[in-house]
């Protein structure tokens, strides 16, 4: 028989952007001991700034601080992970310390690179021209890898899943492009976008501002190419493209290929009661798209990247989410109805130069919710410095300490 050996009053899974927000915020409402977080990273990163990593703008280093700076007063730091959730007894299992029962629980425990769904890619990633700047280290290969590039087909891919910020991939992309051209071998270069969904951007807003970006920088874009192997020795990317009728596979050589992988709850997430079962990609913690709470389990919340709410998963949504998640947990643990609500607000600042930002935002209608009185469909300069100078200061400065 399993003995309980710790307990806590409000459990949250994972030290990232949603946990640490959710943490500083509840910590000031309850009393220290009440709060537990279960993270086994001793660093937190700043991940949307790996763009700039691998476009050579500002070192790895800047998005790496220690895990310890950012655990709020009170609240006790578990180092370990989970290994299973199990919500009927109020109780979660981890690796190598003691079980741990809650009365409350808080799931932000991100995504999983999945980069093992993608033969060849795992052994790939690093040698011959292959990066991603999903990682912090390969980040910085990226760009020495766009530094070495001396002309052929630069290849870059998307996957169809649901990813962490959902236009990263084509803003390397356009920051590749603008190097080759600086260096000299645009000219030498054909650049390939084979994304696997149906269009550049998901919200029909922005598309069109962004169709223009991929024309004046004579990008060859191939919706519905979904990456489905690499073969490294022969430097080729297979993949899947599909059509209303029929699916087929191709072949597209490279001489650079960055890859976004696949990307899935971790499987904790995927694996225990508190999943979806439908959907394309089924698995993530499933929560009510307003309240952000378990239609199944009413002492569980769940937020950011792992869960199902239907929207870009991005720390600007996290920042909206936080503030509802905790409201609603409060209003549960003194018996009454969650009734703060989350309109699916995301912001996806789409670097498409070093010096323009079109910075989208938009709720779960796709509507457009800018935050400055200003045309939210045009690349500006000011959002650029937005993005590299202000949005990191809110993240590190207020976002982790529960207070934007």
């Amino acid at each position: 028989m399993m003995t309980l050996q710790r307990k806590c009053r409000v459990l949250i899974v994972g030290g990232g952007a949603g946990g640490i927000s959710v943490a500083a915020r509840l910590s000031r409402r309850l009393a220290p001991g009440e709060i537990a977080i279960v993270e086994p990273s001793s660093d937190h990163y700043y991940q949307p700034l790996w763009t700039l990593v691998g476009a050579g703008v500002v070192p790895k280093e800047l998005t790496r601080r220690p895990e310890a700076d950012y655990i709020p007063r009170g609240v006790e730091w578990i180092r370990d992970r989970v290994s299973e959730l199990q919500p009927a007894a109020n109780r979660v299992l981890t690796e190598n310390g003691p079980s741990i029962a809650y009365d409350y629980l808080v799931l932000a425990p991100g995504m999983k690179l999945d980069w093992e769904r993608v033969p060849g890619l795992r052994d790939a990633l690093g040698k011959n021209g292959v990066c991603s700047i999903y990682d912090y280290e390969q980040a910085q290969t990226t760009w020495e890898m766009i530094q070495a590039f001396r002309g052929g087909t630069a290849l870059f891919t998307m996957p169809s899943t649901p990813i962490k910020c959902a236009g990263a991939p084509q803003k390397i992309m356009y920051l590749a492009e603008e190097t080759f051209r600086d260096e000299g071998i645009r000219d030498q270069t054909h650049v390939i976008g084979a994304f696997g969904g149906a269009s550049i951007f998901g919200v029909a807003a922005f598309r069109p501002t962004l169709e223009k970006v991929l024309a004046r920088k004579q990008i060859d874009f191939r919706p519905k190419h979904e990456l489905v192997a690499v073969k490294a020795a022969e430097k080729k990317a297979v993949f899947r493209v599909s059509s209303e009728q029929e699916s087929h596979e191709v072949e597209i050589g490279y001489d650079l290929l960055h890859v976004v992988p696949p990307q899935c709850a971790p499987d904790f997430v995927r694996k225990s009661p508190l999943a979806t079962t439908d959907g394309p990609v089924p698995g993530w913690a499933k929560v009510d798209k307003h309240t952000l709470r378990s239609p199944d389990f009413g002492n569980v919340f769940a937020l950011g990247d792992a869960s199902s709410l239907p929207t870009s998963r991005t720390g600007a949504a996290v920042r909206k989410q936080a503030p509802v998640l905790v409201a609603n947990l409060l209003a549960v643990m003194n018996q009454a109805e969650p009734s703060a609500r989350y309109d699916g607000y995301a912001s996806c600042p789409v670097v498409t130069s070093r010096k323009t930002v079109l910075m989208a935002e938009f709720d779960y209608e796709g509507k457009p919710t800018p935050s400055f009185p200003l045309d939210p469909t045009k690349e500006r300069r000011s959002m650029y410095y937005l993005k590299r100078y202000g949005l990191p200061f809110l993240y590190w400065g207020l976002m982790l300490r529960g207070r934007a």
